[in-house]
């Protein structure tokens, strides 16, 4: 009996729910952490390789460029893209473009809505962290909810508390009546700028998978 009262002492030790004061003041720090962070990242201009999977075969690989605009929203532009798929001859080459066109349409709606859930605004944000339920688990915290950016949709980060920013993303979708997955990773530069690393999204209904590496990070030159 004593053991069985020992595991649950450290399991709860390691697991703490919190309550809504708590969450609360987490949601403003992590809302404060994310806008200071997102001010540098604004200094950047990045890339983005994304490697396109279908029925689990390479078939296209896109490079997209990432910028802040004047109003402080995001851009991505798909700026090349190769296929190992063999370009077929007449009218079959013709429906052949067609459909590829399609595809980097979905790919780049699919990057779009990774981004929404990359760069949630301060009230979603708060939003967010009001819906979640809150964990503490080896040294992390963890907040998962669902109806976030849209209803039937479910998002769960990882906030380093020691600088209160957000380490990853993990959520799921839909992409029109699709349904998306996605996981986002992030690092730091040396000076303390939190930015993305790798992501991947999977989108069973196409039997497509993602999978982008960001790359070439430069500061902007205005």
């Amino acid at each position: 009996m004593k053991k069985i009262i020992s595991l649950a002492l450290i399991l709860m030790s390691t697991i703490i729910v919190f309550g809504q004061t708590d969450k609360d003041q987490l949601a403003l720090k992590v809302a404060k952490a994310e806008e200071q962070n997102l001010t540098k990242l604004k200094e950047y201009i990045w890339k983005r390789r994304s490697n396109v999977f279908m029925d689990n075969q390479l078939k296209l690989t896109t490079i997209t460029e990432f910028k802040f605009n004047k109003e402080g929203k995001i851009e991505a532009t798909v700026i090349d893209a190769n296929t190992t798929v063999k370009k077929k001859p007449g009218l079959r080459g013709a429906a052949q473009k067609s459909a590829a066109e399609d595809k980097l349409d979905y790919i780049q709606k699919a990057l779009e809505l990774s981004i929404s859930y990359a760069f949630l605004s301060k009230g979603e944000l708060v939003d967010f962290f009001d819906k979640a339920t809150i964990t503490e688990k080896d040294g992390m915290l963890e907040a998962v909810a669902n109806n976030v950016l849209v209803q039937g949709d479910k998002l769960l980060v990882k906030i380093d508390p020691a600088i209160n920013l957000i380490t990853y993303r993990e959520f799921t979708s839909l992409l029109g009546k699709d349904a998306i997955d996605g996981k986002l990773n992030y690092d730091k530069f040396s000076n303390g700028t939190l930015h993305g690393t790798m992501t991947t999204l999977n989108m069973p209904v196409q039997k497509m998978r993602i999978e982008g590496s960001n790359q070439d990070y430069t500061i902007r030159v205005n």
